[in-house]
């Protein structure tokens, strides 16, 4: 009798149509047969997957530059001196530091933390700017007056 209740017909989760579920999925089957509410549903649940687990790319992201100019020191090492400074050629954020004097203080690994730190601040300024601006713009429309005028006769 259980089983039978498993598989009674419902609706699918993308185009609310009714449809019996495949009898060796059972209970975990969200939507019909149909590809396009197959490939809809799993565009969901990536990006409520992506959603909930964003410190995993950040990882992986600071990991895989930290490993990049791990292999550029030991490149440079192996090679001539000046192919060290290829790293920080390559350094989305312009400081506008003198190359020879950073690479002298600080280390390729210290400059791809500092860079990924600066990215991130940069990234919740910006946000925090957008919230304003939203805030800002509904306060304008409640300024105005309903019945507001150009002044030319329109």
């Amino acid at each position: 009798m259980k089983g039978a209740l498993l598989c009674r017909k419902r609706p699918c989760r993308i185009c609310r149509r009714w449809f019996m579920p495949n009898a060796k999925v059972k209970e975990r089957q969200m939507t019909c047969g149909d590809a396009e509410c197959q490939r809809e549903w799993h565009r969901r649940k990536c990006k409520e997957w992506n959603k909930n687990n964003a410190e995993y790319f950040r990882a992986n992201y600071l990991q895989k530059k930290l490993d990049t100019a791990s292999e550029s020191i030991k490149a440079s090492k192996s090679a001539q001196p000046e192919s060290g400074s290829a790293l920080f050629k390559k350094c989305p954020m312009n400081i506008g530091l003198p190359l020879e004097v950073v690479q002298e203080v600080i280390s390729p690994q210290q400059i791809v933390i500092i860079e990924y730190f600066g990215q991130l601040l940069i990234r919740r300024f910006q946000e925090v700017l957008r919230r304003k601006l939203i805030v800002n713009t509904s306060k304008v429309s409640q300024l105005l007056p309903t019945s507001f005028s150009r002044g030319d006769g329109h």
